[in-house]
């Protein structure tokens, strides 16, 4: 993508005093932001401008990190970063990163918002929504040195301003972080200021209505080919939102040339929202359309040449509205309303009135059937064909409706008990009410019985539509159990989540250890597995984050009785109040030994026991939640201590650190289920 013609220098902002809390431009100070003296200094220039860290004082891996005073951000607000990374040709294998992150005062974890390691030969531009809340924060930017001589991460200004990203009036030199998609005949370029064009009697600005204001605009004077294009890119929204966007347009009457707005999402896929029907008087126009973002998207300002007479397109002042256009009242979809853990009811999901083929159900943990996925001692919904009396029976479960021409993605969890045929025991529908017609979008083909497995579908139809979920039996002497469980419902495509930052503060082990670290690494140790553990009658079948994941576990038949095997958690920051912490565990098998959690404070040898389980539990994975507060940096180590036989393997995951407490919702689980998981409450 290249970048638009304009000056090598970034913004240069009027005098230190003017900027907003959140800012620096790094001219003779870091305003308020200093270096962390536990890591390498960021350096001021001499000359001002920009700070710096680079492989002259640091060796590749060393990180310096740059912290913000108290921030808070009441109103919507836009955080941009302008900086460079660069390297020698030969260490692209190993790149210096530029991490940004938000520390709210409550929460002994970073989250990391926006991370970088591309290298570049001049200045790029970040852009981040942040959105209102009164919580306090700090800003922290982590620069993590690369492989070569000449690595260094440089930023040259960061500024919090309140409005959206998507939001521009052309008047700074970072143009907002707008980008021009380069063609060699038709770009879009700045307008205004001192630029003059002999060839196109180009407006004066609508921000400044004169001629020191600055607009983009598009020229056909070098139109080569029929259907000559030229893209002005918007920065990627970082946050939901809808409303209305609004823009100044002017065209030059008469002219072929086609001026449209799309959308386009991380998977590329387009969609325009905006088309000039008529071409409107020669000043400025305004233009209002309906803008819905619920996942990360682009806005992409489209100008069509048919040729060299088609004049030119000029763009002012975006902005935007939480809104809508028409001031109407807009019907927000919500997640929640079409999800369901099936713990207190179906939630909003409902069945055939032709008779209940789902029937929730509730198993006390026990050593030969699973529990539920949620919990391992809650409820979840079972198509039992076994006791249908006739074949071709069927078990529908519909989902609430759900709003059209908008992207979603389904997650949910099944296992499957029986069957000998097992393809079709358990598919997945979309029904659209308007045209009643099923479109089959998922089904069961091959899966290990009694494993709670995840499955993912992204879908996206006009018209509302209802997710179905069918159980069929086809032949009375092939039917079995098809269990259903935490059913979840997001917008945009499943994949997207892949591209984004992990959550803070959670760990699946399905890409690496997190965090998490060991004393020492033996055959002893806390291993990462997939699948089934070597030994039989003891250990998951599958991980308890998709069924074919990873977990963490300890071989017994590695170890001796009493030997231990102790994970760690990184160092957490002590804040005042509640932090929950939930993760799953499972210990199966005659001979399993001891597991436990303890809190280990700075500075402190003694640590302190938070929870403990002891022998066979069940063979399903169960949910642990612990409450805790610690006002000092603290680790968190998960301990393991084999059992008296080989059948002792003791296995972890899903491990999630929360701010505040456990929640009323999670009581409740726990008081209403047959047996106690302890919700562990304690205080330093």
């Amino acid at each position: 993508m290249g970048s638009l013609t304009r000056t090598e220098t970034p913004l240069q902002l009027a005098g230190a005093l003017d900027l907003p809390a959140g800012s620096c431009a790094f001219e003779e100070s870091t305003c308020g932001f200093d270096s962390v003296l536990a890591f390498l200094p960021w350096i001021l220039n001499e000359e001002g401008h920009y700070v710096y860290v680079d492989t002259s004082f640091g060796k590749q891996g060393e990180k310096a990190v740059l912290l913000s005073s108290d921030l808070q951000a009441e109103e919507w607000s836009c955080l941009r970063l302008v900086y460079q990374i660069t390297t020698s040709s030969e260490s692209l294998s190993d790149p210096s990163q530029l991490n940004l992150y938000m520390r709210f005062e409550d929460e002994s974890f970073d989250r990391l918002l926006w991370s970088a390691k591309e290298p570049s030969d001049s200045w790029l531009i970040a852009s981040l929504d942040l959105q209102n809340s009164s919580k306090k924060f700090k800003i922290l930017i982590e620069g993590v040195l690369g492989q070569g001589n000449t690595a260094s991460i440089a930023l040259f200004e960061i500024k919090m301003t309140t409005g959206y990203c998507i939001e521009c009036d052309f008047e700074e030199n970072h143009l907002c972080g707008f980008v021009n998609r380069w063609n060699p005949n038709v770009n879009w370029f700045v307008g205004g200021g001192s630029i003059g064009n002999v060839h196109s009697i180009l407006p004066q600005d609508h921000t400044f209505k004169s001629e020191l204001g600055h607009y983009m605009y598009v020229d056909s004077v070098y139109v080569k080919h029929f259907q000559e294009v030229a893209q002005l890119i918007s920065p990627l929204t970082t946050a939901p939102m809808a409303g209305c966007l609004s823009f100044y347009y002017q065209i030059q009457q008469g002219n072929d040339n086609v001026f449209s707005v799309y959308t386009r999402d991380v998977a590329g896929l387009y969609e325009e929202i905006w088309k000039v029907d008529r071409p409107g008087n020669a000043a400025w126009n305004l233009a209002e359309v309906e803008f819905n973002a619920p996942y990360p998207m682009e806005v992409i300002f489209e100008v069509a040449f048919n040729g060299p007479k088609g004049g030119y397109v000029a763009l002012d002042d975006i902005s935007f509205s939480p809104v809508t256009c028409q001031n109407q009242t807009q019907l927000l979809f919500r997640a929640v309303e079409a999800s369901c853990n099936f713990e207190q009811d179906l939630c909003n999901f409902y069945q055939d009135k032709e008779g209940p083929g789902w029937t929730r159900v509730k198993v006390k943990p026990n050593m030969y059937r699973a529990g539920d996925h949620t919990t391992g001692l809650g409820y979840y919904l079972l198509a039992n064909t076994k006791f249908t009396s006739q074949p071709g029976y069927i078990g529908r479960l519909y989902g609430p409706s759900l709003p059209g021409n908008l992207q979603y993605c389904l997650r949910f969890h099944y296992a499957i008990y029986g069957f000998l045929k097992m393809s079709d025991t358990l598919a997945v529908y979309i029904f659209e009410e308007n045209h009643v017609v099923q479109e089959k979008v998922w089904s069961v083909l091959e899966s290990p019985r009694g494993v709670w497995m995840q499955a993912e579908i992204t879908f996206k139809k006009p018209m509302p539509t209802k997710v179905v979920f069918m159980s069929l039996c086809k032949s009375f002497w092939d039917c079995g159990l098809v269990a259903l469980d935490d059913i979840t419902v997001h917008l945009g495509s499943c994949s997207s989540s892949e591209k984004l930052p992990p959550p803070p503060g959670e760990c699946t082990f399905e890409q690496d250890e997190c965090a998490f670290t060991q004393e020492k690494r033996n055959r002893s140790s806390w291993h990462r597995r997939r699948g089934e553990t070597p030994t039989s009658y003891t250990g998951p079948k599958g991980d308890h984050t998709t069924g074919v994941g990873y977990y963490m576990y300890i071989e017994a038949s590695h170890m001796v009785y009493g030997q231990k095997a102790r994970l760690l958690s990184r160092p957490l920051r002590g804040v005042s109040g509640k932090h929950c912490l939930t993760f799953f565990y499972h210990m199966y098998g005659g001979g399993t030994g001891l597991l436990s959690v303890y809190l280990k404070k700075e500075e402190d040898s003694e640590e302190s026991l938070l929870w403990r389980r002891r022998g066979e539990q069940s063979i399903s994975w169960l949910r642990a939640l612990i409450e805790y507060s610690c006002e000092r940096q603290h680790q968190i180590i998960f301990e393991a201590i084999r059992g008296v036989s080989i059948r002792s393997d003791i296995a972890i995951d899903d491990v999630k650190f929360q701010a505040g407490r456990c929640g009323e919702m999670e009581d409740i689980t726990q008081q209403s289920s047959g047996y106690s998981e302890d919700l562990n409450e304690i205080e330093y």
